[in-house]
């Protein structure tokens, strides 16, 4: 099994500064590996077909409209799920000095996750962006593996880190993640076409707090 993560947003509470209204973290899973790998070509592909370099990056924020509908129109037949999670950042709903700090922030809304799939998750193998502090990343591996493997169950066997520019199912997960975030905010353009398009892989999409 293998679980694919990613987020759109920031984790700030500076909303005044240009921080998000809304932190979304994605978990984008496939039961079968040769599911995962045939994805993984049909994306390649993809970039051939657009005239697109090898080695580009599908980022669902830089993305125009038309590469956008194309990727997701292109994923959306092969056999993967996804959880959400978004954070909602307003300020008389989020309290507690916990969320102040960027890191703790994240773990956090991982976790949250986390325990809305694994019931769904058995030994998995999650793949982050290696992007970032390697050192909080560890950090989050050791977080994830203590808080969510309980009972003896191991619902996480490993956590790996990959850069996103060479994983196009991270990539995949960026954009499960930007669809989600905007999803929330209806009044953002193609919002509805883009979820609708893979809505029928959706398990839960949780807003938090409520």
């Amino acid at each position: 099994m293998l679980v694919f993560i990613d987020e759109s947003g920031d984790p700030g509470l500076k909303l005044e500064k240009g921080s998000s209204q809304y932190f979304t973290v994605a978990l984008v899973v496939f039961n079968d590996n040769e599911e995962a790998v045939a994805c993984d070509q049909r994306i390649e592909l993809l970039k051939r077909e657009l005239n697109l370099p090898s080695k580009y990056e599908f980022y669902f924020k830089r993305n125009s409209h038309t590469v956008r509908a194309s990727f997701l129109k292109a994923i959306a037949p092969y056999n993967f799920f996804y959880y959400g999670i978004v954070i909602n950042k307003d300020p008389q709903k989020l309290w507690g000095n916990g969320f102040k700090d960027k890191n703790s922030f994240y773990k956090y809304a991982c976790s949250l996750i986390f325990e809305n799939a694994k019931n769904k998750l058995a030994k998995s193998t999650v793949i982050v962006d290696e992007s970032g502090n390697l050192d909080f990343k560890r950090q989050l591996s050791f977080y994830l593996k203590k808080r969510i493997n309980l009972d003896g169950k191991e619902i996480i066997s490993k956590i790996k880190m990959q850069r996103s520019t060479s994983n196009h199912l991270i990539q995949l997960a960026d954009y499960v993640a930007g669809v989600i975030n905007r999803s929330v905010q209806h009044k953002k353009k193609y919002s509805a076409e883009y979820k609708r398009i893979i809505a029928h892989r959706e398990i839960v999409v949780q807003i938090w707090p409520k």
